[in-house]
């Protein structure tokens, strides 16, 4: 009977072991916050899910709750699935997680689905993907990796190879066209670029080449250019989404109209998505609302701070990168609640609605409290 029983017992202690050495090692204040954005994100969610529902013609009012709810147990339990592999084993699911991402892209004109004339999503039962959003923090790894392994080795030709892989996603995004996670890309790869003290030349080269890029879009996309043309002249353009955004902010005031009050919700097309900041503040107020600036700020400034204290120029380029991503897409959704940038379809990090979004900003965390678990020899001792 002993013999029978120890096996069992033996693996059962290794379990333990693995969850204990994973709970010394995490980040731990990273992992909470990542906690408390996620259920922030419920909390409005279900302030905004009856409205999206109504407005929709869909029956149950906590539709998109349910939903959301899915998303972020799963997303929080990929992010601790992903968080359990070292630096190697992160680095290898970001570089296959691209590979993935890359070869649905190039197949989404065969199978994905048109949404409001952009081939972006693919079905997966009663469920959508989005590729786009895993390759965003897919390319950071990758980038991460040549431009660390040209460091190791100067005759690695890092910056070729990272450039025609940014090409190549690049065009794939504008094939869709989503010019928003185009944008998105280029800052943090100028950022993660920048921060591997790559030549200042290249920088100047991308910042033209960006720069042209999007005065070509805005000449040859109509699209594009509706929308700015609606930022620079909101009096003359259809800007019924950002106005009804400042009327719900201006309307919230310090302390908001209370939870379930607010009316913009109802006529906000992207009230749960986008528009998830205005909501919020309509309802909840600014002060309440300005915690989740605090949170998302937070979680940012935790990853740069444990990025500085990296030996591993790997782990360091990946984590500043990734944390990049996380507030920066933060920032521009906020600057187009408050109508400071055109509407580019970017959600709230961990709050607003979206499956693919929170998906892959959950693996973007997970892949943070990896490369900053605590191992021996990981951070600087002065």
């Amino acid at each position: 009977m002993k013999l029978a029983i120890m096996p069992t017992t033996l693996t059962s202690r290794s379990r333990r072991f693995l969850l204990t050495e994973w709970w010394r090692s995490i980040d731990q204040l990273t992992l909470m916050l990542l906690l408390c954005l996620l259920c922030a994100g419920l909390v409005l969610s279900m302030a905004a899910s009856p409205a999206a529902s109504h407005r929709l013609g869909i029956q149950s009012p906590f539709f998109f709750l349910f939903r959301h709810a899915v998303f972020a147990i799963v997303g929080f339990s990929g992010a601790v699935a992903v968080s359990l592999f070292n630096p190697t084993g992160a680095r290898r699911i970001g570089v296959l997680a691209l590979i993935g991402a890359i070869v649905v892209m190039m197949a989404l004109p065969t199978i994905g689905y048109e949404v409001k004339g952009a081939v972006r999503w693919v079905k997966l039962g009663p469920f959508s993907l989005q590729p786009s959003e895993f390759a965003k923090p897919a390319f950071i790894v990758f980038a991460a990796w040549m431009f660390s392994a040209a460091k190791r080795d100067p005759n690695v030709p890092a910056v070729l190879i990272v450039l025609g892989v940014y090409a190549a996603l690049i065009l794939l995004l504008i094939t869709q066209p989503d010019f928003g996670q185009s944008f998105l890309l280029t800052l943090c790869f100028a950022a993660v670029f920048f921060f591997a003290g790559m030549s200042l030349g290249w920088l100047i080269v991308m910042l033209g080449v960006t720069m042209l890029g999007a005065f070509g879009a805005y000449l040859a996309l109509p699209h594009v250019r509706a929308r700015v043309s609606t930022f620079l002249s909101p009096d003359r353009s259809d800007s019924y989404q950002t106005d009804r955004a400042l009327e719900a902010i201006a309307g919230g005031g310090f302390f908001g109209r209370g939870p379930g009050e607010g009316a913009v919700k109802y006529s906000l097309p992207d009230g749960h998505t986008d528009f998830i900041f205005a909501v919020s503040v309509e309802e909840f107020g600014f002060l309440i609302s300005a915690l989740l600036i605090v949170l998302i700020a937070a979680f940012v400034v935790r990853a740069f701070s444990n990025a500085l204290r990296l030996n591993d120029q790997f782990c360091q380029l990946a984590t500043a990168g990734l944390a990049t991503l996380i507030g920066m897409q933060a920032i521009i959704n906020l600057f187009v609640n408050l109508n400071m940038a055109p509407s580019k379809g970017m959600t709230l990090p961990f709050i607003s609605y979206g499956g693919s979004s929170m998906l892959s900003l959950c693996f973007t965390a997970g892949l943070i409290l990896a490369f900053t678990r605590r191992r021996p020899g990981a951070y600087r001792t002065n």
